[in-house]
């Protein structure tokens, strides 16, 4: 899978710009504030309707615009298609080859990705509602059937919610029948999504291990799925007599809290060398090694998986590593697999990589290809 360009209209600091990529490296050098990141974030909402930087959509539009719109040509197998995301203050849509998709759940399995940016680091640090919104993407791009059972159950958890602060308020617990329609409902969809989520965990764990190694020549690292299940390997029947107890026990909890305390809103996971948990004890080093190992290893999964390999798009990685990190990490992009790397300074990349690469240059929202007999405007 490879994207063949991006064309931006309105689109945080670009008025209309224009980038053809190659198939294999492709370097994009400015210093800060100049919008190399804005870059990388439009093709991110190109494949997923949505910005990794912003919950407001209404960020992306450029000031004092109405509109902004993202639009690209990727290929698969060989066969291109045209994709299409135009956002504007009561408008959001996006397009395939011209024509419209309602829904975003058929729109968002097309173009795949694997991103590492600076924030990602909240994958450790951060919160589980991280590493959930983390699990969630990830496994959507490899099954667009998983991202129907998410939004299926985030729907009933929210009416059973609404229901629960009924009963509170009215302090009436007699309608328990439409409840347990209720929590039928979302145990079917929670067990599709358990599922997929011990599967995706443990392929992680078949492959992270031996790419951080490469990287850092450091211990082993590992993923722990916190599940609260209370089990390591999903068995359908156990996971559904679990639900339906945990249910059932908490009901009284759930009722004065007027939430749903039990289920995969709940999971989350940690990051392990050996047995030191790398959130509690972690250096800044290790925490950056560990989630870049970590988009390392899905480029792999989406190989084993779909039998293609997504784009890889890296923010600002070169900065904060050592030169021998550098070149193991070098390896794993200088391969076959398309990569779009941003950078201050073209100095922290080896020249190896360079004779390899298209290299573009931006300032004020002006992006220049750099030839070896001058510039192009693009």
């Amino acid at each position: 899978m490879t994207i063949k360009n991006i064309n931006l209209v309105n689109f945080r600091n670009y008025n209309k710009e224009r980038i053809e990529f190659c198939d294999n490296i492709n370097i994009i050098i400015g210093d800060n504030a100049q919008g190399k990141t804005n870059i990388l974030e439009s093709i991110y909402v190109l494949a997923f309707t949505k910005s990794h930087r912003t919950s407001n959509d209404n960020n992306l539009i450029k000031q004092n615009e109405d509109f902004c719109k993202v639009s690209g040509t990727i290929s698969i197998d060989n066969i291109d298609s045209f994709l299409e995301f135009f956002l504007s203050n009561n408008e959001k849509n996006v397009s395939i080859d011209k024509k419209n998709i309602k829904k975003f759940v058929e729109y968002v399995s097309k173009f795949k990705i694997v991103i590492f940016a600076p924030d990602d680091l909240e994958i450790i640090k951060g919160s589980p509602s991280i590493r959930r919104k983390f699990l969630n993407t990830e496994i959507s791009q490899l099954d667009k059937v998983y991202l129907y059972h998410l939004n299926e159950y985030n729907k009933y958890i929210k009416i059973r919610n609404e229901f629960l602060k009924k009963m509170y308020d009215s302090n009436n617990q007699s309608n328990k029948l439409y409840l347990s329609i209720l929590d039928e409902n979302i145990i079917n969809k929670a067990l599709y999504i358990y599922q997929k989520r011990f599967e995706f965990i443990n392929n992680l764990n078949d492959i992270i291990s031996n790419i951080y190694y490469d990287i850092t020549g450091d211990k082993k690292l590992s993923l722990k799925y916190d599940n609260k299940l209370g089990i390591e390997c999903f068995n359908e029947e156990k996971v559904k007599n679990i639900l339906i107890k945990k249910f059932k026990d908490n009901l009284d909890r759930d009722i004065f809290t007027s939430s749903t305390n039990f289920g995969p809103h709940k999971d989350d996971f940690s990051f392990y060398l050996n047995d030191t948990d790398l959130k509690m004890f972690g250096s800044q080093g290790q925490h950056r090694s560990a989630v870049l190992s970590l988009k390392l290893s899905e480029i792999e999964i989406f190989k084993q998986k779909i039998n293609d390999t997504p784009i890889l798009l890296l923010d600002d990685v070169f900065s904060e590593l050592d030169d021998t990190k550098k070149n193991n990490l070098i390896k794993y992009i200088n391969s076959d697999i398309q990569a779009i790397v941003t950078t201050t300074d073209i100095k922290e990349i080896s020249k190896c990589l360079l004779n390899n690469s298209y290299i573009y240059q931006i300032n004020k929202g002006k992006i220049e290809r750099i030839e070896k007999n001058g510039k192009t405007t693009l």
